[in-house]
C-alpha cells in the first residue's frame, strides 16, 4: 500500500459466483442479505421459511424466482449446486443444518448456536457431514473495518495497542420479537460481533472478563448493557462497553470503534447504531505520529456500512470456497468456534 487510495472500500468482485438459496424470511434477510447481494450481483435462487406467506412475500419483492413448500423439496432440488444462506434463531441451526446433504457449501446467521455447547455441536455436524460451512459474523468485512485493516497490513498504525468499542444508544429491541423469550440477549446477539472483530484483529485472548446486565425499563429482555475486556497481555487494553437503554434523544447517543498503535490510530463512527433503523452517517477518521507536528487528524470517505455491505463479504468468503476446494474461508466454523469460547467465557466471568 502506498497511497491512502489503496485504502478505499470496493465491493469485491468475483471471478466465480454460485447460486444461493435463502432458509429463512425474516428482517434480517429483507434489510441486509437480500440488499447485499443484489449490491454485489449474487444471484439468489430461492428461498424457503416454515411461514410461506412471508417468504412468497419477500420472494415478490426482491424477485426470488423459487418459494419452496418444504426443507425436503429444497434439498431435493437443489442438493450440494448452492450455497445454502441458512438465516435462522441460533436455536434451530442444528436442526437446519441435519437436514442439509452431506459435502454442502452453507453460510450459518450468528450466533452460532445459544451457547458454547451448541456452538461445538454444529462444528462436530459439518465435520460428519463434511459440510462446508461459514458464520455471518459480518461486522469483520464491513467497508471501514477492511480499510482499517489494510492500514494495519500497511504499517501506518505501527503496534496495535489498545481496541475500544463505545456504544451509548437507545436500541428497540421490540424489532425481534424472539429475543424476549432468549436466555441471552445483549452479549450473544450484540456484542459478540465487537468480541469476534477483536479476536479477527489480534487472535484469541488468553481470557474475557465480563458482566452483563438488564435496565428496570426493558426488564422483559435478559440483558440490554455490557462491559467486556479480552486480555492480551499487560500491553494490549481492549475494551467493549455497550448501553444500547439510552433513550434520552440522539444529542448525546455515540458509537465508535478506536483502534490505536504505537504510529497512529483509527476512530470509526458506527452510525447504524445511532437512531436506529434510520442511522446517521458512518465516519472513518485516522491520525498518524508525526514529531515535527501536531498529529492532526484526517477523514477518509466510506463507500457503504455495515449494513447491508458487510454481509456481501461473508458471503464471499463461502463463494470463494465453493468455487476453490482448496481455500478456508475466513470466516469458517472452525475459526468461528473461538469466539463462540470467548462469548462463553464473557456470560460465565458474569456469574462469578
Amino acid at each position: 500500500m502506498n497511497t491512502f487510495s489503496d485504502i478505499a472500500y470496493h465491493i469485491p468482485e468475483l471471478p466465480v459466483t454460485s447460486p444461493i438459496v435463502i432458509i429463512g424470511a425474516g428482517g434480517i434477510v429483507r434489510t441486509a442479505h437480500l440488499p447485499a447481494y443484489r449490491l454485489a450481483k449474487f444471484a439468489v435462487a430461492g428461498i424457503f421459511d416454515p411461514d410461506h406467506e412471508k417468504a412468497v412475500q419477500v420472494a415478490h419483492d426482491f424477485q426470488i424466482p423459487v418459494v419452496y413448500n418444504s426443507m425436503d423439496e429444497l434439498v431435493s432440488k437443489k442438493g450440494t449446486g448452492v450455497i445454502y444462506d441458512v438465516a435462522v434463531p441460533g436455536s434451530a441451526m442444528i436442526s437446519v443444518l441435519g437436514q442439509l446433504p452431506d459435502n454442502a457449501f452453507v453460510l450459518l446467521q450468528k450466533p452460532m448456536g445459544e451457547n458454547e455447547q451448541q456452538a461445538q455441536r454444529i462444528l462436530e455436524l459439518c465435520a460428519q457431514k463434511k459440510i462446508m460451512a461459514g458464520v455471518n459474523f459480518q461486522l469483520r468485512y464491513a467497508p471501514y473495518i477492511i480499510m482499517a485493516k489494510k492500514m494495519i497490513a500497511g504499517g501506518w498504525l505501527g503496534d496495535i495497542c489498545d481496541v475500544e468499542v463505545y456504544v451509548n444508544v437507545y436500541t428497540p429491541w421490540q424489532l425481534w420479537d424472539f429475543l424476549f423469550d432468549a436466555p441471552r440477549v445483549e452479549i450473544l446477539y450484540h456484542s459478540i460481533h465487537y468480541i469476534d472483530l477483536v479476536r479477527n484483529l489480534l487472535g484469541n485472548p488468553s481470557g474475557v472478563y465480563a458482566k452483563t446486565t438488564g435496565h428496570p425499563k426493558m426488564n422483559a429482555l435478559h440483558s440490554v448493557r455490557s462491559n467486556i475486556i479480552m486480555d492480551y497481555g499487560d500491553m494490549i487494553r481492549t475494551n467493549i462497553l455497550t448501553n444500547h437503554t439510552h433513550g434520552f434523544g440522539l444529542q448525546k447517543q455515540d458509537a465508535y470503534i478506536k483502534i490505536e498503535g504505537t504510529k497512529g490510530a483509527i476512530k470509526i463512527k458506527l452510525g447504524l447504531l445511532m437512531n436506529y433503523p434510520e442511522g446517521v452517517p458512518d465516519q472513518f477518521e485516522y491520525v498518524l505520529s508525526d514529531e515535527s507536528h501536531f498529529p492532526q487528524w484526517e477523514a477518509l470517505p466510506v463507500n457503504g456500512s455495515w449494513f447491508p455491505h458487510a454481509f456481501i463479504g461473508s458471503m464471499a468468503e463461502i463463494m470463494k470456497a465453493k468455487a476453490d476446494h482448496t481455500y478456508t474461508p475466513d470466516n469458517s466454523v472452525e475459526d468461528c468456534i473461538f469466539t463462540m469460547r470467548c462469548v462463553e467465557a464473557a456470560y460465565t466471568s458474569g456469574k462469578l
